[in-house]
C-alpha cells in the first residue's frame, strides 16, 4: 500500500509525519512525504529513511522575519501554498493509496484525492480551528447559554468567509482546471465531517470542542536515540538540574528579552539555563559559565534531566515535556498556545505565564510554582499516563480502514 503525507507548517506539523511515517514502513507500507523544504525538515525526514519531496517555500523564508507576518502576506501565501499542492501533490499522489493532509489550512490537497479517486485524511494537533457551537473561538470553555451559542454560530461563519477570502478564488480557479465544480466552504471541505485528532487525549481532550466526528489517535511521537552532545552532556553532569528555554520556530513571535528575563529569573532561584538558539536565535547576555546554548537536540533525553521547561505553548513541545515529567511554564503567543497552557495549569504539572510581556518578576513567579516538589511529583504522575502509541493508532487506519468525509 502506498501512502502520501502532506504538511506545509513548522516543524510541529513535519516531526509528527515523520513519526507516522516510521510506523507506516514498520506495517509494510510505502510512504511518500511532502513538505516545506527547509534543511530542518529534510533532515528529520532522513532519519527515518524518506526523502522530502520539497512543496511551495521555506517555512523559515515566511516566519523568521523581524515582524510577525501581516494580512498582506497571508493573502500572498494562501494562493502560493494552493498551487503548489495542486502541482506537488498531482504528480506524486500517483499511484497512492490514500493522502493523509495536515499543517497549514491545506487546501489542494483534497482535491487531488478527489480527481485521483483516492482516500482522504485530514489530521490536526488541536480542535482550536474546528468549527463548534459551543463556545467562541479562543473562549475558555464551559457551559455556554443559547445566546453564547447564536454568537459563536455567527463567529464560525465568519471564520468560513475568512478561510473563503483566503484560499477560494486560487482552490476554485485550480479545481476548474482539472474538471472539479467549485467549493462553497473551503475550511469545511478541508477538515471532513470526521477529522483525525493526533494529540494526547490527557492533554488534548476534542469532546464538547467540536461538533464534528473526531478519531483521536494519540500524538505521533517520533522516538529519538540520539546521544546529547558531549558539551551538553558534561553541562548537565556539572551541577543542578537547569532551566531549559526553547521558543522553536516563533521567530517573530517569541516574546521581547525573553533569554535576559529568563537568565535573570532563573538565577534569582539559583538555577543554570539552557538556552535552545531556534529560530528566534536566543543568545547568552553574559560570559558567566551557568548559561549554555543549544541547537536542535534530543528532547526525549534532555527533558527528563531538566528541571523546567519553559516555552511557547506548541503541541510539540508540550507533549514532549509532559512525556519526560518536566514541569512546565508555557509562554503563549498564538492560535492553540493559549489553550496548552490552561491545560498544563489545569493539570498541575506546570503554569502559565501569559502577559503579553514575560518580566523577570513573572517569570520569577511560575518558576516558584513549577520548581515546587509537588508540581514535580504531578508531571511524573501525569507522564505515566501519556500515551506513546499514537503513530502506530494511525498507521493502522490508514491502511486498514477507511475513514469516512
Amino acid at each position: 500500500m502506498r501512502v502520501l503525507l502532506s504538511a506545509w507548517g513548522s516543524r510541529g506539523d513535519i516531526e509528527p509525519l515523520a513519526g507516522l511515517a516510521m510506523r507506516l514502513q514498520e506495517f509494510g507500507a510505502e510512504v511518500r512525504v511532502c513538505a516545506p523544504p527547509d534543511e530542518d525538515f529534510k533532515g528529520l525526514l532522513a532519519r527515518v529513511g524518506v526523502p522530502l519531496v520539497p512543496m511551495g517555500p521555506t517555512v523559515r523564508s515566511v516566519v523568521a522575519g523581524t515582524k510577525p507576518p501581516t494580512v498582506e502576506d497571508a493573502l500572498r501565501l494562501a494562493p502560493q501554498l494552493v498551487a503548489a499542492r495542486f502541482k506537488t501533490l498531482s504528480a506524486v499522489a500517483e499511484g497512492c493509496d490514500v493522502l493523509l493532509a495536515t499543517g497549514l489550512m491545506p487546501a489542494g490537497a483534497r482535491d487531488v484525492a478527489e480527481k485521483l479517486g483516492i482516500r482522504y485524511v485530514y489530521a490536526c494537533f488541536h480542535t482550536a480551528g474546528l468549527p463548534t457551537h459551543r463556545f467562541a473561538p479562543g473562549a475558555r470553555p464551559g457551559k455556554p447559554s443559547p445566546q453564547d451559542e447564536a454568537d459563536t454560530r455567527v463567529l464560525w461563519e465568519q471564520d468560513a468567509q475568512r478561510v473563503n477570502s483566503l484560499y477560494a478564488e486560487a482552490l476554485n480557479s485550480h479545481r476548474g482546471a482539472i474538471g472539479l465544480p467549485p467549493v462553497d466552504n473551503v475550511r469545511d471541505y478541508v477538515f471532513t465531517a470526521q477529522p483525525w485528532l493526533a494529540a494526547d487525549p490527557i492533554l488534548w481532550s476534542w469532546h464538547d470542542k467540536t461538533d464534528l466526528d473526531v478519531v483521536q489517535t494519540g500524538a505521533w511521537i517520533l522516538p529519538d536515540d540520539r546521544a546529547l552532545p558531549v558539551e551538553l552532556d558534561a553541562f548537565l553532569d556539572a551541577g543542578a538540574p537547569p532551566v531549559y528555554v526553547g521558543f522553536g520556530s516563533m521567530a517573530a513571535h517569541a516574546p521581547k528579552d525573553i533569554a535576559r528575563v529568563t537568565i535573570e529569573a532563573a538565577r534569582a532561584h539559583g538555577r543554570r539555563v539552557l538556552l535552545a538558539r531556534g529560530w528566534a536565535g536566543l543568545a547568552r547576555i553574559d560570559d558567566r559559565d551557568d548559561c549554555l546554548v543549544i541547537g536542535e537536540v534530543n528532547q526525549q533525553a534532555l527533558f527528563p534531566r531538566v528541571a523546567a521547561v519553559v516555552h511557547h505553548g506548541g503541541a510539540g513541545t508540550t507533549t514532549a515535556a509532559a512525556q519526560a515529567g518536566a514541569p512546565q511554564i508555557v509562554v503563549p503567543r498564538i492560535v492553540d498556545q493559549p489553550f496548552w497552557a490552561a491545560r498544563v495549569t489545569e493539570l498541575g504539572i506546570g503554569t502559565a505565564c501569559d502577559t503579553p510581556t514575560p518580566n523577570v518578576d513573572s517569570i520569577s513567579d511560575a518558576l516558584s510554582t513549577v520548581l515546587r516538589s509537588e508540581t514535580r511529583a504531578r508531571a511524573k504522575t501525569v507522564a505515566g499516563t501519556i500515551r506513546t502509541d499514537g503513530a502506530a493508532v494511525a498507521a493502522k487506519l490508514l491502511l486498514d480502514a477507511p475513514t469516512e468525509s
